[in-house]
Parts: structure tokens; sequence; C-alpha cells
């Protein structure tokens, strides 16, 4: 499935339909009066959150979306048919911006499933010549017409609804943690930046089919990630709403002098995108831990405790120490509460959609 994570559409409430100007002809009825029935109210646009949907690709297919119209009253007091409202779905997590002169604003956030929001109302149907009798208007000879429904211009940004975000150097081992723990298969390579687009890795509990942790991998952060070097900043909004965040890094990256100093780099570059995002709770893990010896690896289990880093140590790759990490993000997820996205009134990126291949999500038991 194509990721496509933006979108612009134009929204069109249906039109209300016109009043009817009729008198009963009938025989045997002289002057049977007015009869003209009411116009139908137009339709209008409902956003509606999906949580079978996981992306906006849809969207860059067809631009416009319109309610349906309301119908004209007719004679005999016979009033039109109200239009259909149209009732578009999205992926959860998704924000939508209405654009106008004065620039965007934000209209709704769908951060729930089945939350639904009304974002273009139909117009009202138009009063036929029967509503404005009276005793001193018997024979009204006019009618209302039918009101414009709203049309809005919308802005579809998408921000991936995830429990933990998966963040830290290149070459750390992410994708392969995520393809142990979940059924994701990520493309996986011993060489820096294997990772080019989002992944997610979904895990249900084997006896709790409601409990599931939904994980996202990005793609790694170098140091001037800031400026726009690399790839992750790009992919960092779909880590916005994450309870916490697991930031991975490689055995091989781990110095004497400051064993650390890898955590710190990503650290400092996720508080200049973003200084709430740079503070939110994370969980240190280093892998790889096949490539050092048993000794090295208990220098390091030592020098974490000394310096009170609560560090998980694992081979993602071959399956060690995976097991208390997992009842940890389990603990972690169900004691912290989600995030709210970060809202940034501007235009949408300039990246070509093809930029975005393909994203993979897969369901699987734990």
């Amino acid at each position: 499935m194509r990721f496509v994570d933006e979108a612009r559409i134009q929204v069109r409430a249906g039109k209300g339909g016109h009043g009817c100007l009729s008198f009963r002809r009938e025989k045997f009825v002289p002057r049977g009066g007015p009869d003209g029935g009411n116009g139908g109210d137009g339709g209008s646009v409902y956003l509606k959150a999906d949580n079978r949907l996981l992306s906006l690709y849809d969207f860059r297919l067809k631009r416009l979306y319109e309610a349906q119209n309301g119908r004209p009253g007719e004679g005999s007091q016979c009033d039109g048919r109200k239009g259909e409202n149209l009732v578009l779905n999205l992926p959860v997590g998704t924000l939508v911006y209405a654009e106008g002169p004065e620039g965007e604003v934000l209209v709704a956030d769908l951060s729930e499933p089945d939350a639904e929001v009304l974002v273009a109302s139909g117009g009202r149907g138009g009063k036929g010549n029967e509503h404005f009798k009276s005793s001193t208007m018997r024979a009204p000879r006019f009618s209302q017409p039918g009101e414009p429904g709203e049309e809005f211009s919308l802005r579809l940004e998408l921000k991936i609804l995830a429990d933990a975000g998966l963040i830290g150097l290149p070459n750390a081992g992410k994708s392969t943690f995520i393809s142990q723990v979940s059924a994701a298969r990520p493309k996986i390579a011993a060489y820096p930046f294997t990772t080019l687009t989002p992944n997610l890795g979904v895990m249900i509990d084997e006896f709790n089919p409601d409990r599931r942790m939904v994980i996202a991998d990005i793609p790694g952060l170098i140091e001037g990630a800031h400026e726009g070097q690399g790839l992750g900043l790009r992919f960092l909004k779909h880590v916005e709403r994450t309870r916490f965040l697991v930031h991975i890094l490689s055995i091989e990256d781990v110095g004497d002098e400051d064993p650390w100093a890898g955590f710190s780099l990503v650290n400092e570059e996720l508080r200049r995108f973003d200084a709430e995002l740079g503070e939110r709770r994370q969980i240190e893990v280093v892998n790889k831990i096949d490539l050092v010896s048993p000794e090295r690896l208990e220098a390091l289990k030592e020098r974490a405790k000394a310096d009170g880093r609560e560090v998980y140590f694992i081979s993602a790759r071959d399956d060690l120490g995976l097991e208390p990490l997992v009842q940890e993000l389990w603990q972690v997820c169900e004691s912290t509460a989600r995030n709210e996205p970060i809202v940034r009134l501007e235009g949408p990126s300039d990246v070509d959609e093809e930029e975005f291949p393909e994203i993979e999500v897969i369901y699987t038991r734990e």
C-alpha cells in the first residue's frame, strides 16, 4: 500500500431545494389556496475516523467531494426530500485544516476511532408559498429559493497513532527489533538508512485481543538532522502522538570514554525539533550485544548501573534479552497517556508522493 500522509481536498455540501409556488386546483374546490411544499435541506459533509485505513492515498486520486442536493418542493403540500449526507472515512490520527484567505485553521483532530465531525453544512431548503399564507395574505405568489451549501478547501495531515516510537542512529537494528516483536517485515541490511519510510508493527495479546500495542519505526537520525540532514526529521511527526519512545543504540556506537554519547546526540536532535518531544519518556536499549565478549557486556552493565541508567541490553537478531524488554513495553504503555500532536499551520510539504513508496502494517499475536 502506498503511504501518503498529506493531501488536499475540496468538500462541498448540498444545496437546499427550492420552495414550490403552487395553488390547489381541484374539481368542486374553488379558490383552493396555496399548497406549495418546502424544499429539502442539502446534505452535509462529515469526516469520520476509521481504524481500518492507514494512508491518505485515496484522497490523492480524487480531490472534489460533494454531498447530495435537496429536492425542490412540490404541489399538494409535498416537501422535497433531504439530500443524503456524505461521510468521508479517514485514518485515525488525521489532522484536518481549513484553508482561508487569512491562513489555515485547525478544524478537527480525528484521534479516536469512529470520531465524527461536521465540516460543511448543507443549505436550508426554501419555503413554499403555502408557508407564507395568512389572514392578510391568502394567495402568496412567491416562494423561497434554497440556500447554497458550505464549501471548503481542506488540508489533511496524517500523524500515525502509535503507542511506541523507535528512534536511534542509523543501522542501530530498529527494523530487526520490530521484526522480532511483531510480524512486520521491513527491509533489513547491513548499511545505514535501510529504512526510508515508517514501518508499523502491531502486537496483540494472545489472551486478550483488545490489548494491543502499535510500534512505529522511523528512519534513523544523524547529527544535524534538525537542519535537514538525513531522513528522520521528515517522519518525526509520526511519533508525536506516541506514549513513549524506545531509543535503540547499537553496541558498535558505544565507546569507552562516554558509552552513552549516541543517546545524547539523538536526544539533542529531538530537542531541537521540538522541546516537548525531547523530554518524552524513553526506554534506552543497547542492541547487537552478540558482537562483544561477555566481559565487555558485563562491564557495560556495571557502567550503566553506576551512572544510574536503566538500559536494556539485547540482541534482536539472536532473540537475546527481548522478553524483559517487551514486558517493560507493555507496562509503560498501559501506564502512560497518549500525547497530543504538534499543530503547524503551514502549507503541505513539496515532497513528491513518489518518495513515500510503501508502508507495511501487519497485525500479529504476541
